[in-house]
């Protein structure tokens, strides 16, 4: 496969992105995860693709990821950590046909570009607490593991971040390519 072109997906696509999601929700659930285990939320997923924050990565002209990176800090996570310094990383999703590829490395690396353009000093995430495979995935990635945050009505709350470095190589495009 070739490198994969990123560019924000366009409001007729968010079924192209729930599917995405769909699949990543199917194959948690088949390891034993409880991480997203509950319908998605097309409302969020239109508001990111309405606002430009949702992004699709393409190989051989297929989707085969999703990526959905923004300004706005979750204050139930962020209200202490200076929220005006980062970009915010949500709903990563990669496709299994394009899994092991490390499309999803390489999705951060791009977050981490698209941060540094904008002149945030940080990335940020935050994911699901009791998915520690996913813990050491972010870690693997240069992500410090801040805290963990227990709210009872919220299943994330592990809480990451990792400096915003323009990577070198091919995800560390100016902007998302149009296609």
């Amino acid at each position: 496969m070739t490198a994969p072109g990123i560019r924000a997906a366009r409001p007729g696509e968010l079924e192209r992105v729930e599917a995405l999601w769909l699949e990543a929700s199917r194959w948690l659930a088949g390891r034993g995860l409880d991480q997203w285990q509950y319908p998605p939320r097309r409302w969020r997923m239109a508001e990111a693709i309405e606002a430009g924050d949702c992004y699709l990565a393409f190989q051989d002209g297929r989707a085969v990821a999703t990526i959905t990176v923004h300004e706005r800090a979750d204050p139930e996570w962020w209200r202490d950590d200076d929220p005006a310094c980062a970009l915010y990383v949500h709903d990563l999703a990669v496709s299994r046909a394009a899994a092991g590829q490390g499309l999803g490395a390489r999705l951060l690396d791009w977050a981490g570009a698209l941060a540094a353009r904008r002149g945030r000093r940080l990335l940020r995430l935050e994911a699901w607490k009791t998915n520690h495979q996913l813990h050491r995935y972010y870690l693997d990635q240069g992500f410090e593991l801040l805290r963990i945050v227990d709210l009872p009505h919220r299943n994330s709350g592990a809480l990451f971040q990792r400096p915003a470095a323009a990577p070198a190589g091919p995800a560390a495009s100016a902007e998302p390519e149009e296609r």
